[in-house]
């Protein structure tokens, strides 16, 4: 697992080493050093400069590429300096390093570079951009050079991703570490790549982390001969209504969750719709519930019956809002004591739901919302959110008591106290029914993962690489739905290979 930081801890964690450890000077040129040797560069470089320290790291790696014998001039759009940007600065000028004052001659276009490094706005950057550096942002995007941004795309909010305009890069070379604008929001559609450099900065506080590949292998090891379908977990799926009969998508969320692991899985739906799901879900069961135009009626001891012998409860993916199944809810919040993941319509019966009530339930709960889902559980609105999803997120799930996974380009996976990020995922999983995939692969992973938080990140793994996989075979806009089920037993080959 890899460090995120947020812009704030990653300033008291670089001010307590530049007070402790390193100085700010020798820090500013292991910036540089490290992009200098992430890059594979093409002559000449344009390093376009702002006038902090991100600047300064500009400055810091001209000297390098002029001590390379590598031809680079510096476009600077500031005549301010912070202290160790002018000491790079000055050494730039002693070298004879071509330099432009943008202010004093402008900049027609970056067509004779075939690398431009990005040293404008730093992680530090809020608000909106100047109109002046607008301009020299959409020159360098219009461009035909190879764009390095270094810490962070100028223009893009450290924190949350968010830019009305920003640097598109094709690497980002942060410094010190992660942070979580790298992943957030807008960030895949403006980061083609990016690598970390360590220059010896070591967090204050404690960090999000980044899962990667190696970090679920342990938990989706070979199964062992001397089990059964019970070791594995039973597993049941709660959802469907007459206006979202869910035939396809509840097969998604069974074919899901039995790709995913699941011992055995009991899809429960109104009793009504059975014939219309079962030729559909070969390998799960079909639990029918008591219902009245389609539609699930609470029934006590149905539903006693339903989770008598489950690990794992998924509810709510097109069941409907309704008295009864408002009162399903609450029986499994109050007798239910195994893991109880809730989505979709279940989110939206939550949100109205007595927080008491939902404090002294008996099972260990999980909501998977998307950003909507998410504002009406908080009361926020999307774009509040949108500005600080993670800590929303960690605050939401601390008040409840809950794990909480954030839907959005990156997932966001929180118990109000440590957060984790995956980024796997891609555009073509903006389709009906990518949610009641990841149901279902959370119902699996849940039910024979011992660590709850581990087996949400697990899952969200498990789903966001099989719609990678899926999306190179179909791509981004004729992807659907059942591609990513289709893909899952790849991706958990490829761990037990490990």
């Amino acid at each position: 697992m890899k460090d995120i930081l947020s812009v704030e801890n990653m300033r008291k964690s670089d001010a307590h080493t530049i007070e402790c450890e390193i100085s700010s000077k020798e820090l500013m040129m292991r910036a540089a050093k490290g992009v200098f040797d992430s890059v594979k560069w093409k002559e000449p470089v344009a390093i376009v400069c702002g006038s902090g320290n991100n600047a300064g790291d500009g400055y810091a790696l001209a000297v390098l590429l002029n001590d390379a014998s590598i031809k680079c001039t510096l476009f600077c759009l500031s005549e301010k300096f912070s202290e160790d940007g002018r000491y790079y600065f000055d050494m730039c000028l002693k070298r004879g390093i071509d330099t432009v004052d943008v202010k004093s001659n402008g900049i027609e276009d970056f067509d004779k570079f075939n690398t431009i490094v990005d040293c404008i706005l730093g992680t530090g950057f809020k608000g909106q951009v100047r109109d002046d550096i607008v301009s020299v942002i959409e020159k360098i995007n219009s461009s035909q050079a190879y764009v390095v941004s270094v810490d962070i795309n100028s223009g893009l909010n450290g924190d949350s991703g968010l830019s009305s305009c920003c640097v598109n890069s094709d690497l980002t070379v942060s410094v010190g570490g992660f942070k979580s604008g790298h992943f957030l929001n807008m960030a895949k559609d403006v980061i083609k790549d990016k690598i970390n450099c360590d220059i010896g900065i070591k967090p204050v506080d404690m960090p999000y982390k980044l899962i990667e590949e190696d970090d679920i292998k342990d938990v989706l090891t070979p199964r062992k001969n001397r089990s059964n379908k019970g070791t594995y977990g039973y597993t049941a799926l709660i959802g469907g209504c007459d206006r979202y009969s869910g035939a396809i998508r509840l097969a998604y969320m069974a074919n899901a969750a039995m790709r995913s692991g699941a011992g055995v899985v009991k899809v429960a739906l109104p009793g009504s719709l059975r014939s219309e799901v079962s030729a559909h879900i070969l390998e799960s069961t079909i639990f029918p519930l008591p219902d009245r135009d389609a539609k699930a009626v609470y029934d006590e001891e149905n539903m006693d019956e339903l989770i008598s012998n489950v690990k794992t409860v998924a509810f709510g993916m097109g069941i409907g809002v309704s008295d009864d199944t408002k009162k399903m809810l609450y029986h499994l919040l109050k007798n239910f004591k195994g893991r109880l993941i809730v989505d979709a319509d279940g989110l939206t019966i939550f949100s109205k739901m007595d927080k008491e009530l939902i404090k002294n339930r008996k099972c260990e709960l999980v909501l998977t919302p998307h950003i909507k889902e998410f504002s009406r559980l908080t009361g926020l609105s999307v774009d509040e959110i949108n500005v600080s999803p993670i800590e929303t997120a960690k605050a939401y799930a601390a008040d409840i008591k809950a794990v909480v996974l954030l839907k959005g380009p990156s997932t966001v996976v929180t118990d109000g106290n440590a957060v984790y990020i995956t980024y796997r995922g891609c555009a073509g999983m903006a389709t009906a029914g990518s949610g009641d995939v990841l149901s279902g692969i959370l119902a699996a992973t849940c039910s024979y993962i011992n660590d709850t938080m581990m087996a949400v990140i697990c899952g969200a793994y498990i789903n966001g690489r099989a719609g990678e996989l899926a999306q190179q075979k179909y791509g981004s806009i004729s992807m659907i739905a059942s591609d990513t089920v289709s893909h899952i037993a790849d991706v958990i080959s490829e761990q037990e290979k490990k």
